[in-house]
């Protein structure tokens, strides 16, 4: 073998060896972070994995300047996985938006019925209000509580008549 074909065959074999390193340094640092670190902390990553790389490599005489993650791949049941925790999470935030508008629409209605009980007008005039968008809503013709008797004696009168 000559001297040139000795020298490939180390570089090929110090090459693999970069390589079969590189991929267990890449699992050992992965292994040990969730997705949301793997995601959000990429760079640190990178220079994490390029300087144990380099370090490992050093006695070799190979010098790694850089190192870059490319593409994290999840097997389809991890994908299911995180769906799941995503749709969970909205949930959860969607109740607890909804209880804090319950929250403050109760602390609005107390507030509002202190008010009316200090003003007992206010709280008939709102009644009144009320069962006007009621009316113009439904088509409804809607008669005061204090009137309704006052329309039964003219219905039986009328009825008194009618006979």
């Amino acid at each position: 073998m000559g001297a040139q074909s000795r020298q490939e065959h180390r570089w090929s074999i110090e090459s693999l060896a970069t390589n079969m390193l590189a991929q267990t340094t890449l699992r050992d640092i992965v292994g040990q972070k969730n997705l949301d670190e793997l995601l959000s902390q990429r760079e640190e990553l990178n220079k994490d994995l390029q300087l144990i790389i380099d370090v490992g490599t050093d006695p070799w005489g190979i010098k790694v300047s850089a190192v870059t993650i490319r593409d994290v791949s999840l097997p389809e049941e991890m994908q299911r996985a995180i769906a799941k925790q995503a749709e969970a999470e909205r949930e959860k935030r969607s109740r607890i938006i909804m209880a804090e508008g319950e929250l403050l629409a109760s602390a609005k209605m107390t507030e509002a019925a202190k008010l009316y009980e200090k003003t007992p007008i206010a709280l008939r005039l709102r009644e009144l209000q009320t069962l006007t968008e009621i009316a113009r809503e439904k088509n409804l013709i809607i008669v005061p509580g204090g009137e309704i008797g006052n329309i039964v004696k003219i219905a039986e009168t009328v009825k008194t008549k009618a006979q």
